[in-house]
């Protein structure tokens, strides 16, 4: 699949020393949805604003569609939409009129059908006459959408789109991505829900302490959630495990009461039936058992964990 946006050698350091982003390589693909998750701080939002052209970076390359975000920076900007993490909106102008105006600013031509269908889409058409002050969180946050969309980008930026959104206005928010997707529209999405990535990516990125440490297929990503643990509480203390039992790569507890072992349910056989029957060889018998399959948080978890 083509990229439309390339990145290569992409750092920023700021003047007290900081270094927010170290050596990013990152391809995104036209039409798809990336996120990029990582806890706060983690170089999310000046990743995308270096993108947009609203803070310099310090090495590296970012080109759009094929134009340099420096050097045909007029160009590339007007093929990004960003919708920020804060509320920023004229609160006495009604929301037709602060989606038009947005348009504007790029150079666009008047179009109110453009407009009407910008807020058609995010279910705002009912309320194109109410000034932005008279409306809910939620629908202020679609208002900021509509703004990024107004000049008909073909990339949009979603920084931490359902921060302080109620599950219900959640769920709501990821049909108005999808809608868009469906429109060709590649869509980027910073958020630390990690519910939010599951729900919607087409690839996942996590980002910590300005590095990229993993860039994968959700599915592939979400093929871990297959594993499970068997744990096994014995019923008498062991000192270390067997070695009949090393092929199992078994995890013995810290106090020797407790042995775990990893499966993958999706592969034909668990191996489970054969650990029991050589445990069972092997003289070692449990009280109980018990599984936990690990989750995408846990998964992110870890990987930000290792990194530190």
């Amino acid at each position: 699949m083509q990229s439309i946006i390339e990145i290569a050698g992409l750092s920023k350091t700021y003047a007290t020393g900081f270094e927010a982003l170290k050596t990013i390589d990152l391809d995104i693909r036209q039409g798809e949805i990336f996120a990029l998750l990582g806890p706060n701080g983690a170089g999310k939002t000046t990743l995308i604003s270096i993108i947009c052209g609203i803070v310099n970076k310090s090495t590296g390359s970012v080109r759009i569609d094929g134009c340099d975000n420096v050097l045909e920076a007029r160009k590339a900007r007007e093929l990004v939409g960003l919708v920020p993490q804060e509320l920023a909106t004229d609160a006495f102008e009604t929301v037709f009129d602060t989606v038009s105006f947005s348009r504007g600013l790029f150079g666009k031509p008047r179009a109110p059908e453009v407009i009407e269908k910008i807020l058609g889409d995010l279910s705002l058409l009912d309320k194109r006459n109410n000034k932005i002050i008279t409306l809910s969180g939620g629908m202020k946050r679609r208002v900021m959408i509509a703004k990024a969309l107004s000049h008909e980008p073909r990339i949009l930026f979603l920084d931490e789109p359902t921060a302080g959104v109620d599950v219900e206005l959640r769920r709501d928010m990821w049909e108005v991505v999808r809608r868009l997707k469906a429109d060709g529209v590649t869509i980027i999405l910073t958020t630390h829900y990690i519910e939010e990535a599951e729900e919607m990516a087409d690839r996942v990125g996590v980002i910590n302490k300005g590095e990229l440490i993993l860039v994968e297929e959700k599915a592939a990503l979400m093929a871990k959630l297959g594993k499970k643990a068997l744990t096994l509480e014995l019923a008498e203390r062991l000192e270390n495990v067997p070695e009949a039992l090393t092929a199992f790569a078994l995890t013995l507890s810290p106090d020797g009461n407790e042995l775990t072992y990893n499966y993958d349910t999706k592969a034909e056989r668990t191996g489970i039936t054969r650990l029991l029957a050589a445990l069972a060889d092997a003289g070692i018998r449990f009280r109980d058992l018990r599984t936990s399959q690990s989750s995408l948080e846990e998964i992110f978890v870890e990987l930000v964990g290792r990194n530190k």
